[in-house]
């Protein structure tokens, strides 16, 4: 990938006996993979690099204790590159890590995003919703207000996007804002108080941290490292039922 480390690998020895002669202790070597979800053959290539670097350092008496290169798409497609240590990041999270090779694994989306109705009107047909009017109601509708926006790490590009209220799907109307949404509820009976679902279920409904993203045109990674520090956050474990 070429955003750190050395290049080309033959400066791996060299680069490890200036860290021993530092007084220093050369714990562990490893790679990253650039495309390890979708790309087998570049992937083995990037592997075949990375031993040429280790056997280089072997042959110069420098034995590193842990090797390491395997991401998630790594870790579930190619068993030849576990090594000593995996790294799995987005699969820990339930998160697909790409090209979705997360199908039939059974991954569970550790992320659940709520919020709470604030703000209900009845609004009759015509009626434009938020900045710019992009969004005009058809017919008359209850909509819901819910303080969440872009600030919040909502990503503004996602209009359109869909959020759970009361068990259903229910549009997001117009313009995502800085710190609030309105949400077309249609005729559904709506109240303050009432629980959204950003990311996550509710009944038998799902919004996923993809289905997000795809909407906002980016990837689920970024939403869920994009939600910002105002969101309280609850931390939850479960054990797996035998």
């Amino acid at each position: 990938m070429h955003r750190v480390g050395l290049w080309p690998p033959e400066y791996a020895p060299a680069f490890a006996r200036r860290i021993l002669d530092a007084g220093l202790e050369l714990e562990g070597v490893w790679t990253h993979f650039a495309d390890s979800e979708r790309d087998d053959e570049g992937t083995r290539r990037q592997l075949a690099s990375f031993r040429s670097a280790v056997e280089a350092l072997a042959a110069d008496g420098i034995r590193p204790r842990v090797l390491h290169a395997a991401n998630s798409g790594a870790a579930i497609r190619l068993p030849e590159t576990h090594l000593d240590l995996v790294r799995p990041g987005a699969s820990v999270y339930g998160l697909d890590p790409g090209g979705g090779i997360a199908e039939g694994l059974g991954l569970r989306p550790a992320l659940t995003w709520r919020s709470a109705v604030t703000m209900v009107k009845r609004l009759p047909a015509g009626e434009r919703m938020s900045y710019g009017g992009r969004y005009q109601l058809e017919r008359a509708s209850t909509i819901a207000t819910v303080p969440v926006g872009y600030d919040d790490g909502y990503p503004r590009t996602a209009e359109g996007a869909e959020v759970l209220i009361g068990g259903a799907r229910r549009q997001v109307a117009g313009t995502i804002t800085m710190d609030q949404i309105v949400v077309d509820c249609g005729d559904a009976h709506v109240a303050p108080g009432d629980e959204v679902v950003l990311i996550g279920a509710q009944g038998d409904e799902r919004i996923t941290a993809d289905e997000l993203a795809e909407r906002a045109g980016t990837i689920a990674r970024a939403i869920a490292t994009g939600i910002g520090t105002r969101v309280p956050r609850e931390y939850a474990s479960t054990e797996a039922s035998a």
